[in-house]
């Protein structure tokens, strides 16, 4: 049985006095405990009962008439949560309830526990929320009258208000997600299928997720030098000092470094006194070759041991002169800190520096094994450098290396090397994040990439 029509019941002023106190009282309540109490025992005055109870989904009974501490595993209390529960399902309009409405285990336990006339006036706890989330049951020995429950509906929306005022739903919960998207899968009445809401929902959410867009990975990378000179140790020694400073613009022929000479030098000088009494030795022979033959037969022995000599002289020489390192050309000196190089004893081959032409750079990145998306030759490379976040520096992929490398980190990760699409003002060794783009893909491959990977990965699948 539903109330009737508000305009076909008349009502008293001193109902409607009743309730302009009652609501000025719900609005002036101090907290949460006070509106319970007010709904469950002060609603007396719009209208006589025995018995009221306020419930609440998932909370259960929240508050009894004429009791102060409610004991939630009393007989009593949990009877009054299934019997709500019930009335919550089949209707959210006030109604009243009589005992031959509810099913039989709790109709049998109505007698006991109650009066024989109930009313159920439901309410939502959120204004988007259709369903009823809470209640109010009274029950009394007489009929309920329509204006009783027209006034008692009323009342109740009242205090609902102000229920809600004190539980704001957030912005973005998931019970309002959940609200709103069940509301929009409802099926409007009288439309053809084609035509329904949750019908072009469902289209428009397919064609966004079938957009084809690119697949882009992020990758730590920096900018280096594309076709560096390696400066590397002519020879077994020890670092004497340096003649530049790192990243220090040098031109062809100037000296970067010199060897400690010491030892060379000192070789050096036996050599060319060995070589001088060689010489000296042969020319003492060849005059005397002149008034002695036997001294002829000796020439050609001593010659031999002054060229001998000779070679030696000048190999120590030329590995001097080694140990000289100039620059091979215009460039950039790109090396660590001197001060951790000089002392140091280097081997033949020993990478020491770099010099690089001033305009030739590129971008490296290292890919990571997660993220080793197929990088075709010419894909777009965007490089954000941390000292310049605001711009990037474009290039394409000139190759991406074929295994996996282990980073100082201990993750491995795949080179990968881009030219850039012009001149850069920024120099060599500045680091920032590089962003590579692949192919085209769908939209929901995008998304669900990683996360299914993460899935095949954890099941093995």
């Amino acid at each position: 049985m539903h109330p009737k029509e508000p305009e076909k019941v008349e009502l008293s002023a001193h109902d409607l006095g009743t309730l302009l106190d009652l609501g000025r009282r719900t609005r002036q309540a101090a907290n949460v405990v006070e509106l319970e109490f007010l709904a469950v025992n002060d609603s007396h005055d719009l209208a006589p009962y025995r018995q009221a109870a306020l419930w609440m989904a998932g909370d259960g009974i929240k508050a009894l008439s004429g009791v102060v501490q409610l004991e939630a595993n009393a007989p009593y209390v949990q009877w009054l949560d299934k019997v709500c529960s019930n009335l919550a399902k089949d209707s959210s309009q006030p109604r009243l309830v009589a005992q031959a409405q509810l099913p039989a285990e709790l109709a049998d336990e109505w007698a006991e526990w109650l009066p024989s006339d109930g009313l159920w006036l439901p309410f939502s706890s959120t204004p988007e929320q259709k369903t009823p989330a809470a209640g109010l049951l009274l029950a009394r020995d007489t009929p309920w009258t329509s204006s009783e429950m027209m006034l008692l509906a009323e009342w109740l929306d009242i205090w609902c208000n102000a229920w809600q005022a004190r539980h704001p739903t957030p912005a973005w919960s998931w019970q309002r997600w959940a609200t709103l998207v069940l509301h929009l899968l409802q099926p409007t009445p009288g439309q053809v299928w084609w035509k329904q809401r949750r019908i072009l929902w469902a289209a428009g959410i397919f064609g966004v997720l079938v957009l084809p867009i690119r697949l882009t990975v992020l990758a730590p990378g920096e900018l280096v030098a594309a076709h560096p000179t390696v400066i590397r140790a002519p020879m077994d020694g020890v670092v004497g000092n340096f003649l530049v400073m790192p990243n220090e613009s040098v031109k062809a022929g100037q000296p970067l470094l010199n060897l400690d000479d010491a030892s060379l030098l000192s070789r050096l000088e036996v050599a060319q006194q060995a070589l001088s009494g060689s010489q000296a030795e042969y020319r003492q022979a060849a005059q005397l070759a002149v008034t002695d033959v036997k001294y002829k037969g000796q020439l050609a022995l001593l010659m031999g041991k002054v060229e001998e000599r000779q070679a030696e002289a000048d190999y120590l020489q030329g590995q001097l002169e080694r140990a000289h390192i100039v620059a091979p050309y215009n460039g950039i000196a790109l090396f660590d800190d001197p001060s951790e190089w000089i002392g140091k004893p280097v081997v033949t081959g020993e990478r020491i520096m770099r010099v690089a032409a001033p305009d030739d750079v590129e971008v490296e990145a290292w890919l990571g094994v997660g993220d080793a998306v197929p990088l075709p030759v010419g894909s777009m490379v965007s490089l954000y450098l941390n000292a310049s976040p605001l711009f990037s520096v474009p290039a394409q992929v000139r190759y991406v290396a074929h295994d996996a490398m282990q980073r100082p980190d201990g993750n491995y990760a795949y080179r990968v090397r881009a030219a850039l699409d012009g001149k850069t003002e920024h120099r060599v060794g500045l680091k920032g994040t590089a962003k590579l783009s692949g192919s085209w893909v769908p939209l929901i491959y995008w998304v669900l990439r990683r996360p299914v990977a993460a899935i095949r990965q954890m099941i093995g699948w």
